[in-house]
């Protein structure tokens, strides 16, 4: 074998300093940069901007139109009974669901079948339509009977107009439209829940009834409550339709006004600036309700906007420092 030479190693350089605290061995990661994505947000801000000014300053809007109905007293009717209309629907859609999902889960055919059947007729047509039958149902049922069925006896009869009214009747076909869609999203909040959860209720005596409002329901409210927030804002907007039966809600008083002055662009901006309003106002709670239910399933929530704000404005406290440790 060869005597290969003998290499002295030279000088190596000195370590490099390492900050106090730290691991040498940590990676200093750099994140990637994306100006494109920049330009982009820029460019979208220049179209947005565009296409805001170009409507605010078209000739064709008249601006003190829109100054004078915002407040009109005809609007704000308009908007309250608009608003009724949907917390109505929504509190005694609501409770009807839980019932429709409760017997689409249930081991008893009939009640499994009449469930489904339910949910099948009210999803599978229009709600327009069913706006409009319940507002001329008058004219399949001119009187309403209250009596033994397949007999003559009547404790009493009502015409069907003065029974259902105008109100009344967009007031059943949303509640009743929006129970099936309701329906559907508790029972999907039901089965998120695991099976042991009804195992371990009822191993200590709980009856299913007690198990479902205060087992089941509860746990099940993270998954309800995003989607029910959404059928809420559609249930505002979809109160638009009762106009077709002269239900006096935001809309509908806006086309008669417009109707008389013809300014229907600008009552249409009137009535897109309070569907906004209130759309905006019935997302505050649902933010709130999602934290207060998703609790359990985040180490630490973000925090609310209020806190958020408060925060910028509050002014930082810088650390004091303790006088024993001072050098």
């Amino acid at each position: 074998m060869p005597n290969l030479p003998l290499v002295r190693p030279g000088p190596t350089a000195p370590p490099a300093a390492v900050p106090a605290g730290s691991d040498p061995d940590d990676i200093d990661a750099v994140p990637l940069r994306h100006p494109w994505r920049w330009v982009i947000a820029m460019l979208l801000l220049v179209v947005f901007a565009a296409v805001a000014v170009s409507l605010w300053q078209n000739d064709n809007v008249n601006h003190p139109s829109i100054s004078e109905f915002i407040f009109d007293r005809r609007i704000l009717d308009g908007v309250v009974l608009t608003l009724v209309l949907t917390i109505v629907s929504m509190a005694v859609s609501t409770v009807f669901a839980v019932l429709l999902a409760v017997m689409r889960l249930s081991n008893n055919p009939v009640m499994n079948a009449l469930s489904w059947l339910y949910i099948w007729g009210f999803r599978g047509t229009p709600l327009l339509i069913q706006i409009v039958f319940w507002g001329y149902l008058g004219l399949l049922y001119a009187q309403i009977t209250l009596g033994i069925p397949f007999t003559d006896f009547s404790l009493f009869s009502v015409d069907t107009n003065t029974l259902i009214p105008a109100f009344t009747a967009g007031l059943l076909a949303l509640t009743l439209n929006q129970a099936a869609y309701s329906a559907e999203i508790v029972r999907a909040g039901m089965l998120s829940v695991d099976e042991g959860q009804y195992e371990a209720a009822y191993s200590v005596g709980m009856s299913p009834t007690f198990t479902l409002f205060k087992v089941v329901l509860p746990q099940a409210m993270r998954v309800i409550i995003p989607p029910m927030g959404n059928e809420t804002i559609s249930m505002l907007k979809n109160t638009s339709l009762l106009s077709v039966i002269a239900v006096l809600e935001v809309y509908t008083v806006a086309t008669q006004i417009s109707s008389q002055n013809l300014r229907q662009v600008e009552l249409l901006v009137v009535v897109s600036c309070w569907y906004l309003f209130l759309t905006s106002m019935l997302s505050i709670p649902q933010y709130y309700l999602e934290r207060h239910y998703g609790r359990g399933n985040a180490r630490t929530l973000p925090p609310t906007p209020l806190a958020r704000v408060w925060a910028a404005l509050r002014p930082t406290q810088r650390p004091t420092t303790n006088r024993a440790d001072a050098p």
